[in-house]
């Protein structure tokens, strides 16, 4: 038997979860994002269904820019809570087969198995999913988790891809090295600048002018992500987080002072309920601000003594705020709160 690493993608995730439950919607473009107003400003998308997609919408697109693009689609609010149902019950068949499971968001997950046939495997795990929760995934194989993030796009949607170090560069040597899970716009620019362009091209690079260009750490990786290696390790440890954070786009910039402090203030205390229902102590305050033309800057600073008492953790956010120049519309106000270890460490 061999280690194989399976990615494991649901397609169209939040659209197909409302197709779910509401049948009526199925063939039909769905656009998930906001409060499923098209006109409500600064609001992204989030999720579209494949029809949506073939007139150009993606995640991250301004909802305006969607609802212009397709004008007959269908759009829906966030369900966070009926998302995360939904990936529960993914989740737990997953774990069902009995291999290690690491969960990597409402919508993903790495299966570790050491097994002889992987894309039989693969195809249970369809199987087992879509009967079960009448959700559809895609499930890319190969010995590490890049590889494998990298084959689930060739996968898509509803299929099943392998790559390894066997047809690795026949299927990725010629493409954009942003092909790459982990290579984005700024790298390639820079890749670009040197005259390295594809996925062959990085592969063959000097390993010296990489790390003499982006320093040993960066440069080394994205050398071995070109020669397809990657992480090997499936944890199925819980993720313990590190912070919780809110953040909250305005409708229309913020100009007055009092309502900038009000925003703070009650972010910081949504943020800081949740923790205390979590159980957890908060070590370190962080506040970001953007304005109007994109600016965006984030300062932090440590408790003098780690609690989940309001009023430190409320005054040390206004006092991080003091330290940003005021002096443009707001568009963007987050709060950060960091956390302590628990008891059993991360």
């Amino acid at each position: 038997m061999s280690r194989w690493i399976l990615h494991v993608d649901l397609d169209q995730f939040q659209a197909a979860v409302e197709v779910r439950r509401n049948p009526e919607l199925t063939g039909l473009p769905i656009i998930v994002g906001g409060n499923g107003d098209p006109t409500e400003p600064r609001k992204v998308v989030t999720c579209a269904s494949y029809p949506a997609r073939e007139f150009g919408v993606h995640a991250g697109m301004p909802l305006r820019t969607a609802a212009r693009r397709c004008s007959d689609a269908v759009f829906l609010p966030l369900d966070t809570d009926a998302y995360d149902a939904a990936s529960e019950e993914v989740m737990g068949l997953l774990r069902d087969f009995g291999h290690p499971v690491e969960v990597w968001g409402w919508d993903e997950a790495y299966v570790g198995a050491d097994i002889d046939d992987p894309t039989e495997l693969a195809g249970q795990i369809r199987e087992v999913i879509a009967a079960g929760t009448g959700l559809s995934c895609s499930v890319g194989i190969s010995d590490n988790k890049q590889r494998a993030k990298v084959a689930t796009g060739f996968g898509k949607p509803a299929g099943v891809f392998m790559l390894t170090e066997a047809n690795w560069m026949t299927v990725m040597g010629d493409r954009e090295v942003d092909a790459l899970w982990g290579v984005g716009p700024k790298t390639a620019k820079r890749l670009a600048g040197l005259g390295i362009t594809t996925v062959a091209d990085l592969a063959a690079t000097d390993a010296t002018l990489l790390t003499s260009t982006f320093g040993p750490t960066t440069g080394l990786w994205i050398l071995l992500l070109a020669k397809g290696g990657g992480d090997t390790n499936v944890s199925a440890q819980p993720w313990v987080p590190r912070s919780r954070s809110h953040v909250v786009t305005f409708p229309k910039d913020l100009t007055e002072r009092a309502e900038i402090d009000a925003a703070v203030v009650d972010l910081a205390r949504q943020t800081l309920a949740e923790i205390i229902e979590a159980g957890r102590i908060v070590t370190r305050v962080a506040v970001t601000v953007r304005t109007r033309t994109f600016f965006t800057r984030t300062k932090i600073r440590k408790l003098a003594t780690p609690g989940t008492d309001s009023e430190p953790i409320v005054a040390t956010a206004l006092q991080l705020l003091d330290q940003f120049e005021l002096d443009r519309p707001i568009r963007l106000l987050g709060v950060r709160l960091e956390l302590a270890p628990p008891p059993g460490g991360y």
